[in-house]
């Protein structure tokens, strides 16, 4: 079974959000090293401009060597769409960019899902081809919309579209609204960053409930594994046995498509 990264990092200055590695350089060597330690095949890098501004192209430059290993979901500025939607033409012929990816989690972006900054956005990737990803749970019914009015734009869900920052059932409080979008055959979830979600320790069990409701709802080829893993609390490893081990209700051939085989397959990954 290969098994790819939903979601990564690497960057080359500022510092990070949230709970991520406090440094201010994590480099494609560093991650490769990880990966091989902990059995990962593959991984999809996510730039985060928001606190490198150089991120794409370190991630480009990442691809470009090792293209077996890296494919990216990438970012162009969202607020001048006059000169962003023209890099979006022949975006794939970019090294390893297969799609975009927007987390909207600075304080300017916190209104854009609702004032129309983003509303070029969906069209042109749909023209393009380009599916995107980005942290939902904040705007599910603007989402939902979104889909409903795109049907060619494939979606995803970050982090199983759950309430950012808290934990165990206070995070699971939307569930009911995020599988309700499954209703969408363009939508995906990445399940990435499950163990943060957790108020446990490995095998993480207040959240295993959760992830069955979400993989009951969006199935094998629309659920997949990933970690985010310069933020967990766990090892990769782990990361992974939580997945491959822990959750009786994963097996066989679904199991490798949820990891990672069906991410690649939505993203339109060859390598």
């Amino acid at each position: 079974m290969q098994i790819t990264d939903a979601q990564v990092h690497i960057w080359g200055s500022g510092t990070p959000s949230g709970d991520h590695r406090q440094t201010s350089v994590f480099t494609v060597e560093e991650l490769l090293a990880e990966m091989d330690e902990a059995g990962v095949d593959a991984a999809i890098i996510h730039p985060p401009v928001s606190w490198d501004p150089d991120a794409n192209a370190i991630a480009e430059a990442a691809a470009a060597k090792h293209p077996d290993r890296f494919a990216i979901l990438g970012q162009v500025p969202l607020d001048t769409p006059e000169t962003s939607r023209p890099l979006l033409k022949g975006w794939r012929q970019r090294p390893g960019q297969c799609g975009l990816r927007y987390p909207l989690v600075r304080a300017d972006q916190q209104s854009w899902p609702f004032d129309g900054t983003l509303d070029w956005l969906w069209p042109a990737a749909e023209e393009e081809g380009l599916p995107v990803a980005t942290m939902a749970w904040r705007f599910l019914p603007e989402f939902a919309a979104i889909a409903e009015r795109h049907p060619r734009l494939r979606l995803i869900i970050d982090h199983c579209g759950l309430i950012r920052h808290e934990k165990g059932p206070a995070a699971f409080a939307n569930l009911d609204a995020v599988t309700a979008l499954a209703r969408f055959p363009n939508v995906a979830l990445k399940a990435t960053g499950a163990p943060a979600y957790s108020l446990q320790p490995y095998p993480f069990r207040d959240i295993h409930d959760g992830l069955h409701r979400l993989y009951d709802a969006f199935g094998p080829d629309r659920f997949f594994w990933g970690t985010d893993i310069t933020r967990m609390p766990c090892t990769w490893r782990q990361c992974i046995t939580l997945f491959t081990e822990e959750l009786p209700w994963l097996q066989g051939p679904q199991m490798a498509r949820v990891m990672g085989g069906a991410i690649r397959d939505w993203i339109g990954w060859k390598a």
